[in-house]
């Protein structure tokens, strides 16, 4: 077993965490709920498929 040169309880220098402490960011709001956005796209769909079913049938 090899020798540990390092104190116990301290974490040696090529395995400890490099990376830092961030901060969280705030909550998007709208701009980070995809379902909202799909369910616009579904809509805008919907009405369009529908303006052309009433052109088919003669109601425009």
């Amino acid at each position: 077993m090899a020798i540990s040169l390092t104190p116990p309880g301290e974490t040696p220098p090529a395995e400890g965490c490099i990376s830092e402490a961030h901060v969280e960011r705030p909550d998007g709001g709208i701009w980070e709920h995809p379902a909202l956005w799909a369910a616009l796209v579904l809509l805008g769909s919907v009405v369009v498929a529908g303006y052309f079913i009433a052109r088919i049938f003669g109601f425009t």
